[in-house]
C-alpha cells in the first residue's frame, strides 16, 4: 500500500519525475497540496458543450467536441500533406484542427462522429477559427458522447468532466491524471475552520470538499465544495482585514482637530462655488476622523471630476490648522505640478506666507519633485523641514532620505492603486507617530472590492458631480470594418478646435525606445501589429488629417521640465491638439479641451479609459470621446468597448472591469509577484458569501484577536494569505 499523501509531499514521488518536473516548470505546482488546491477552471458535460462560437483569438483553450468531417490536401509550400479536422460543438460552432506532415494513422483515428478534448490556441485563418496542431484525448467509439470511455481516460468516466487550468505541455487531462493519483492517497489537513461557524452556515468538511471539487459525485455535491472552499478564501482575507484593523483602534496619533478662525474657515469663505452636498458629508467624516487620539485610514473614491482634490486640501488644512503638516503624494510630476498650481490658485493669499499680500495666517504650498534643481530643492526642503511649508506636494521624490518633515500629520495619496505598498509605507515612516490617511481614487471600487481589500478602510464615496460639468459622448469608431468613419472623427476633431476647444490624441505606446510602464509590449502573441505609438502617429497627423494645427507630444519618456512645458502649453490653450500616452489619465485638468480620440481603444482597460475620456468636457461644452478600435463586431474587446461607450456610469463599468480581468490581482498578487490565492472567490458574484464571512470573521477576532485559540485556522490563514499578501493588506 503506498504511503499516504500530506499537503507537504513532492509531487514527484506520487507522479514520477518527468511529469513532475513538467508540472512544475509550467504550473509552479511542485506539493500534493499545490496540486490538490489547482482547481478546475471549468467543468464539461456530456449534452451540454462549450460554446466554440464564444472563443476568442489567442486564447488558450480545451474544447469538448465532436469531429464532423476531416480533408486531406498537398501543402502548397513544402512536401506532404495537411490534414483539416472539423470539430463542433452541437450549437453551431466549429473549429478546424490541422495538422501538418503525413499522419494517416491521426485521420483514421479521428473518425467523423468521435468526442474528444482538443486543447491549444485558438488562431484565425482566412475568417475561420482554427487550432494548430492541438493536443487531444479521445472520449470514446460512440457517436454521441455517451459511449464508455478507454481505461487510460478514467478520469473523464463522470458526468462531470473537469476542465483544469493548463499549458501547451500540460494538457487538462494530463493533470486530471495526477489529481486521480495524488487524491487516492491523499490525507486531508485537519479541518481549520471552527466547527460552530461550519454548522451555522451548513458548510461540508475540508477533506470532503477538495475530493468533491476534483471528482464531483452530481452536482450538488460540487456545488457544496465549491461554497466550501470559496468561503476559505474569504474568511482568510476578512479575518486578516479584521485582525488589522482591530490592532490599528490601539495604535496612538495625534488629535488635528478644526480650529474656529483658522486656515480652513477661511478658504471655504474665500471657495468660488459651493461645495456639493457629498463634499459638505465627507468632509464631516474625515474632520471627526483627525480630531481622534487615534490614526485615521480612510479610502475617498469618486468619479473623475467629483471634487477629491477640494475635499483633501480641506482635509490638510485642518491638520495645518492644527500646527501639523500633510504631504500629498501623486503618481506623476504632470500631475504634482497641476496639484501645485491648482491648489496655490484655490488658497490664493492663504498659501502665500511670507510673501507681499500673503494673508495674515497663511502657510506654504511646497513641491517636491526629483526635477528640481539644486538651489531650488534644498529652498524647498528647508521650508519643508522648518515646517513652515504646510502643505507639501510631490512624487516618489518625496520618499527620498533627506526630506525630512517637522511634524507630519496627514498623509494624501492620490490615485493610491499606482503606488506600490512600500512607497506609501515609507512616507508614512517619516512622521514621529503614525500620521492620519486618506487614500483616493477617481476608478470606483465595487461594493465587494472594498470589502475585500479595503475592509480595514473606512470608505467615503463622492457620486455627484460638481455644477458646470458637462455630459461626455462617447462612441465607438470601427476603423477596419468603416475607415469614413476614422476620416470623420478627424473631421469631428477640427470642428471643435475650429470653435476654439482643444483635443486629446491617445496613443497605447510612446515609440522606438525602451519601454516604460504605460507601454505595453510592441506586439502580442496573436501576431497583431504592434500598438499605435505617439512619436509616429504626432507627425503622421501633422502631416495628414491635422495639418496646420498646433500639436504638442507628451508621454513618460520626455524631460521632467520639457513635460511641464508642454502641459503649461496646452493649459495656455497656445496648443490645439495633445498626441499623448495615459500620462494625462489622472488628474490632467483643462476645461478648454472638448473631444479625445483614443487610438487602439481596445488595447486599454475599461477603467483606464474611463480615466481617459474624464480629461474632458471639464468646463462648459459638452465632451465627445471617441474610441477608434480594429477590434471585429461581436469580439469581447468590441463588446469591452461597446459597453464603455454606453455608459458614464463608473461603478457600473467597475463592475464590467471586475468580471474582465483577474479578480486575484486585488490581493496585491500583482504587487508581490506571485500567483493569486483567490482561486474560486468572485468578488463580483459572492458578495453575500464575502459579506457573511466578515460577519464571522468579526465575532471570531473580537473573541479571540490573535487567534491563540485556533491555531489550525492561523495557519490556514497565513496559508492563503501569505506572508507577502499579509504585508501588502497590513500596510494598506
Amino acid at each position: 500500500m503506498s504511503e499516504p499523501a500530506t499537503v507537504d509531499t513532492p509531487l514527484k514521488k506520487l507522479v514520477g519525475d518527468k511529469t513532475a518536473k513538467a508540472l512544475a516548470s509550467h504550473l509552479d505546482l511542485h506539493t500534493a497540496g499545490d496540486l490538490v488546491y489547482h482547481f478546475p477552471r471549468r467543468y464539461d458535460e456530456r449534452g451540454e458543450h462549450t460554446d466554440i462560437r464564444s472563443l476568442d483569438v489567442g486564447e488558450q483553450v480545451t474544447v469538448l467536441a465532436q469531429v464532423q468531417r476531416t480533408a486531406v490536401r498537398p501543402m502548397r509550400q513544402r512536401r506532404g500533406n495537411l490534414l483539416e479536422v472539423t470539430v463542433g460543438d452541437g450549437s453551431g460552432g466549429v473549429l478546424t484542427l490541422t495538422f501538418f506532415g503525413n499522419q494517416a494513422w491521426r485521420e483514421r483515428e479521428l473518425r467523423p462522429g468521435r468526442w474528444g478534448l482538443f486543447a491549444g490556441k485558438v488562431t484565425e485563418f482566412r475568417g475561420k477559427r482554427q487550432l494548430n496542431g492541438p493536443e487531444y484525448v479521445l472520449l470514446g467509439e460512440g457517436g454521441d458522447g455517451e459511449a464508455a470511455v478507454s481505461d487510460d481516460i478514467e478520469e473523464f468516466a463522470g458526468a462531470l468532466i473537469p476542465v483544469y487550468p493548463a499549458a501547451a505541455a500540460v494538457p487538462t487531462w494530463v493533470i486530471a491524471r495526477c489529481v486521480r493519483v495524488v487524491l487516492d492517497t491523499f490525507t486531508p489537513p485537519d479541518d481549520p475552520l471552527p466547527s460552530a461557524v461550519r454548522a451555522s452556515r451548513k458548510l461540508v468538511g475540508l477533506g470532503a470538499a477538495l475530493t468533491e471539487i476534483h471528482r464531483p459525485s452530481s452536482k450538488e455535491a460540487l456545488h457544496q465544495a465549491r461554497r466550501r472552499l470559496k468561503w476559505d478564501e474569504a474568511f482568510a482575507v476578512q479575518v486578516t482585514l479584521v485582525q488589522r484593523k482591530h490592532r490599528a483602534a490601539d495604535w496612538p496619533a495625534r488629535p488635528r482637530p478644526a480650529r474656529p478662525g483658522g486656515l480652513l474657515e477661511a478658504f471655504d469663505a474665500r471657495l468660488p462655488y459651493e461645495l456639493t452636498a457629498g463634499q459638505r458629508e465627507v468632509g464631516v467624516e474625515i474632520a471627526a476622523d483627525l480630531a481622534t487620539p487615534h490614526p485615521m485610514h480612510r479610502l475617498l473614491q469618486g468619479e473623475v471630476g467629483s471634487g477629491k482634490t477640494v475635499v483633501a486640501l480641506r482635509a490638510m488644512l485642518q491638520v495645518v490648522d492644527a500646527g501639523g503638516q500633510a504631504a500629498l503624494l501623486a503618481p506623476t510630476e504632470v500631475l504634482a505640478a497641476q496639484h501645485h498650481r491648482g491648489m496655490l490658485d484655490l488658497l490664493g493669499p492663504l498659501g502665500r506666507a511670507g510673501e507681499l499680500g500673503s494673508a495674515e495666517h497663511a502657510t506654504r504650498v511646497e513641491l517636491v519633485t526629483g526635477s528640481l534643481g539644486a538651489a531650488a530643492r534644498r529652498r524647498a526642503l528647508g521650508e519643508v523641514a522648518s515646517g513652515a511649508a504646510g502643505i507639501v506636494l510631490g512624487t516618489h521624490a518625496l520618499l527620498y532620505e533627506g526630506v525630512d518633515f517637522a511634524d507630519l500629520g496627514l498623509v494624501v495619496v492620490d490615485e493610491q492603486h499606482r503606488f506600490g505598498v512600500e512607497q506609501r509605507d515609507a512616507l508614512r515612516a517619516k512622521a514621529d507617530q503614525p500620521p492620519h490617511v486618506l487614500v483616493m481614487t477617481a476608478t470606483p471600487i465595487p461594493r465587494t472590492v472594498a470589502m475585500t481589500v479595503y475592509g480595514d478602510l473606512e470608505v467615503s464615496t463622492l457620486s455627484q458631480l460638481p455644477r458646470g460639468r458637462s455630459p461626455i459622448a462617447s462612441h465607438v469608431v470601427p476603423a477596419a470594418e468603416k475607415p469614413a468613419y476614422l476620416d470623420r472623427a478627424w473631421r469631428r476633431l477640427r470642428e471643435e478646435v475650429t470653435a476654439g476647444h482643444q483635443a486629446y490624441v491617445v496613443c497605447p505606446r510612446i515609440g522606438d525606445g525602451p519601454t516604460s510602464d504605460e507601454e505595453p509590449p510592441p506586439e502580442d502573441d496573436n501576431g497583431r501589429r504592434p500598438p499605435l505609438a505617439v512619436t509616429e502617429v504626432a507627425p503622421l497627423l501633422a502631416e495628414g488629417p491635422l495639418h496646420g494645427l498646433r500639436i504638442g507630444v507628451l508621454h513618460g519618456r520626455l524631460p521632467a521640465d520639457e513635460k511641464d512645458a508642454v502641459m503649461r502649453s496646452f493649459a495656455a490653450g497656445d496648443l490645439d491638439v495633445l498626441v499623448a500616452t495615459t500620462v494625462i489619465e489622472v488628474g490632467v485638468d483643462v476645461p478648454n479641451a472638448t473631444v479625445m480620440i483614443v487610438l487602439d481603444a481596445d488595447r486599454f482597460g475599461v477603467s483606464q479609459l474611463h480615466q481617459l475620456r474624464g480629461r474632458v468636457g471639464r468646463g462648459a461644452a459638452a465632451g465627445l470621446c471617441l474610441l477608434v478600435s480594429e477590434a471585429a463586431e461581436g469580439s469581447s474587446a468590441r463588446e469591452r468597448l461597446d459597453a464603455v461607450a454606453s455608459t458614464s456610469d463608473g461603478f457600473k463599468l467597475a463592475e464590467l472591469d471586475l468580471e474582465q480581468r483577474r479578480e486575484g490581482d486585488v490581493l496585491g498578487a500583482t504587487q508581490s509577484g506571485h500567483r493569486s490565492h483567490l482561486r474560486l472567490l468572485s468578488l463580483r458574484r459572492d458578495a453575500d458569501l464575502i459579506r457573511d464571512a466578515r460577519a464571522e470573521a468579526i465575532i471570531l477576532i473580537e473573541d479571540d484577536p490573535e487567534l491563540a485559540r485556533s491555531p489550525a485556522l492561523a495557519a490556514s490563514v497565513a496559508a492563503l494569505v501569505d506572508e507577502d499578501r499579509a504585508e501588502y493588506l497590513e500596510k494598506g
